[in-house]
């Protein structure tokens, strides 16, 4: 790369995706090359020599928009939701045969919603119970959002790695899906109220006494240091990185 970050902003005029146009603008070492909409053509990116595209998209549309970007030599920040492992299995394969290429998944770009799963996943070591609840805006597309179930994630493997099971739940009849989902073992609630933006709270129970987690994004500015952390650092770690976490030294 260049010294300054030539970027092309996929999903420009959505919320998010005017906020980062607005961001990238504003960072010295970056360049706004192209700010694209939902109807624009990919070949504008390239065609305007960006070195990373940021997909602040919907669900449907991210995996091609990424898997353009690969194919065309140039790196990816991805904010859109909705990549499951068979979708990231095949970016991995994808990656593999652009092996100069990186990636970045990131569930959520506000650093406080990072260092909020890793401090519940540490605390859940030493719980017997835990329950993630989120709660976004009505117009979000998917249920549990990405965080939640990134976070869900995190704290499986933490409690598995000191073996600690399940958290204990005597429901037999739940007809109405009320536990709401389970990811990986962990029960997972979405709430989608007007007014709210980015919010997670995680519930950690014992004997005599309960602790809580949360973190709250009350603005979309909230994410664009992450944002930026990304564009600054996706092209000098080549391959994919699924979480912001993986950015920061967090160990």
């Amino acid at each position: 790369m260049t010294d300054v970050i030539k970027v092309a902003v996929l999903g420009a005029s959505g919320r998010m995706g005017s906020e980062a146009v607005k961001a990238v603008e504003s960072a010295e070492d970056m360049e706004l090359v192209a700010a694209l909409g939902s109807g624009d053509s990919l070949d504008r990116t390239d065609g305007a020599g960006a070195d990373v595209v940021v997909d602040l998209t919907v669900p449907a549309a991210s995996e091609e928009n990424v898997r353009y970007a690969v194919e065309h030599g140039m790196h990816a920040v991805v904010g859109t939701t909705g990549w499951d492992e068979a979708k990231l299995d095949r970016l991995r394969g994808l990656l593999e045969e652009h092996p100069g290429t990186g990636v970045l998944i990131a569930p959520n770009f506000a650093i406080g919603a990072v260092l909020t799963g890793k401090f519940a996943a540490t605390a859940s070591k030493y719980f017997e119970s835990v329950e993630v609840v989120e709660l976004h805006h009505p117009n979000k597309l998917d249920a549990p959002s990405g965080t939640a179930a990134h976070t869900a994630r995190e704290i499986a493997e933490a409690r598995r790695s000191v073996g600690r099971g399940p958290s204990p739940d005597a429901t037999e009849s739940d007809p109405q899906g009320a536990r709401g989902a389970v990811v990986d073992d962990v029960h997972v609630h979405a709430v989608r109220l007007r007014g709210l933006v980015a919010h997670e709270e995680i519930l950690l129970g014992d004997e005599g006494q309960q602790l809580s987690i949360r973190h709250d994004s009350f603005d979309r500015v909230s994410f664009m240091p992450g944002v930026l952390l990304g564009i600054r650092t996706v092209g000098q770690r080549p391959g994919l990185t699924h979480g912001l976490d993986g950015y920061l030294d967090l160990d």
